[in-house]
């Protein structure tokens, strides 16, 4: 067993899932719905996690990169897609690949601020070393944000109820693509015992608009509408 991860006075972790370019941008190969506003929401509880020194555990999809052999267009090995966003890093980190091992450094999460845990699937508990991290350690909440709500977040919200774990997902915060699927996941995840939730009740409000990322048409008139309220201002 992991002897407690998350020391007494640190009460909740965040569990940041699949928060990658492929999924987040424009320009990836799956892009959510809607990316714009998520960004901005998932950037706000990465810096409120900062601040705060909340323990952030984030899960990474990666797969081979066969050179245009690969049944999966997104998320290949060594490609800018799989990267994470940028603002979704901290520099105090560890990273594990998926391989299939169990093997936990027994005080990582007192020596390191951010756990990168990679995976082939979609569902983080079919990798055994995520499964026995999120099954051990210790803390009062686990609240989830990232992508999507009807794939891996949902497979992670319904993983840690069955270990008896109190889940809040932040729904702004989490993206999808499709849309009624995606309300039909978060109202399966509310009915087995998760809390529904807004960043804004959680990491309070933030009057910075533009993430900073996304260089698509949609993102980039934000930052023309920005800079000119700015203007007039001054």
């Amino acid at each position: 067993m992991i002897l407690q991860l998350v020391r007494s006075r640190r009460k909740r972790v965040l569990i940041d899932v699949d928060t990658q370019k492929d999924f987040l941008l424009a320009n990836g190969k799956l892009c959510i719905r809607n990316h714009r506003r998520v960004l901005g929401h998932i950037r706000r509880v990465m810096a409120w996690a900062r601040a705060r020194g909340i323990p952030i555990i984030s899960l990474a999809e990666v797969h081979p990169n066969d050179n245009g052999d690969s049944e999966y267009i997104h998320c290949l090995d060594g490609t800018e897609g799989q990267r994470k966003v940028g603002y979704t890093l901290v520099s105090n980190r560890m990273s594990f690949p998926a391989d299939g091992h169990t093997d936990l450094p027994r005080d990582m999460l007192r020596l390191y601020n951010q756990i990168i845990l990679h995976k082939r699937c979609v569902d983080p508990f079919e990798e055994p070393r995520i499964d026995r991290l999120l099954s051990e350690i210790r803390a009062n909440e686990f609240i989830i944000i990232g992508s999507t709500a009807e794939g891996a977040v949902k497979a992670a919200a319904l993983g840690l109820l069955q270990r008896g774990k109190k889940v809040t997902v932040l729904t702004d915060a989490v993206g999808s693509h499709n849309k009624r699927e995606a309300k039909l996941a978060l109202r399966k995840v509310e009915a087995k015992g998760a809390k529904l939730s807004e960043t804004k009740r959680v990491a309070g409000v933030s009057h910075l608009r533009h993430v900073g990322v996304c260089g698509c048409e949609s993102c980039k008139g934000l930052t023309r509408k920005t800079s000119l309220a700015l203007k007039e201002v001054i």
